[in-house]
């Protein structure tokens, strides 16, 4: 039986390490172990474990770069100095307060005139 060494040195050959794994399917990930154990470089409880394990490490690299993305683009938005969803928020409840203030004071100028 191969152990996990075996497993990742297999992965290797089929090119599995890298940026692109994220991007396979579960279903290729299985069509690829098919084949391995077709061709008698794995047995069929071989192939379920090598499967498990593309799928979670594709889930850890999917999770990876969706943080990596994540914090790449908060820097970017901090160095552009965007305001946030907060700060518009507060100016709008800022420019809300002085409509009704100016309002009131339109209103009660009408009343003396």
């Amino acid at each position: 039986m191969k152990d996990a060494n075996d497993i990742a040195e297999i992965m290797k050959k089929v090119g599995l390490f890298g940026i692109g794994l994220w991007a396979l399917t579960e279903e290729k990930v299985q069509d690829i172990a098919d084949d391995l154990i077709e061709n008698g470089e794995m047995k069929k409880e071989e192939g379920k474990k090598f499967v498990r394990e593309v799928v979670e490490e594709q889930k850890k690299q999917k999770e990876d770069m969706e943080k990596k993305i994540s914090s790449k683009v908060q820097e970017t938005i901090n160095k552009a100095d965007i305001a946030t969803k907060d700060e518009v928020s507060e100016l709008k409840d800022i420019i809300k307060s002085l409509e009704e203030k100016i309002d009131k004071l339109t209103s009660s100028e009408e009343k003396d005139m």
